[in-house]
């Protein structure tokens, strides 16, 4: 494992050390776990979301045709 030193208000070293207290493990441990969880989210926020999920809670809100794939009468006259 790499070690890696960083500088910390004395205040967040504080609340590092009654979490990783009130955890039971070390103030190593806490700061892997929270990088790791950072990350995780960072990379899920980068991924862009489908056009479904965007527009997932519109999906049968409207009456129409069951398909639009079938049936292309319903398009007749349309942009006359």
């Amino acid at each position: 494992m790499s070690t890696i030193s960083l500088k910390v208000p004395e205040t967040l070293e504080a609340e590092l050390c009654a979490a990783a207290s009130r955890r039971g493990v070390s103030k190593s441990a806490l700061i892997r776990e929270a990088i790791q969880s950072y990350l995780l989210t960072a990379e899920k926020a980068e991924r862009p979301e489908s056009a479904l999920s965007q527009v997932a809670d519109l999906v049968g809100a409207f009456s129409g045709p069951a398909d639009l794939s079938v049936g292309k009468n319903h398009l007749d006259g349309f942009g006359e």
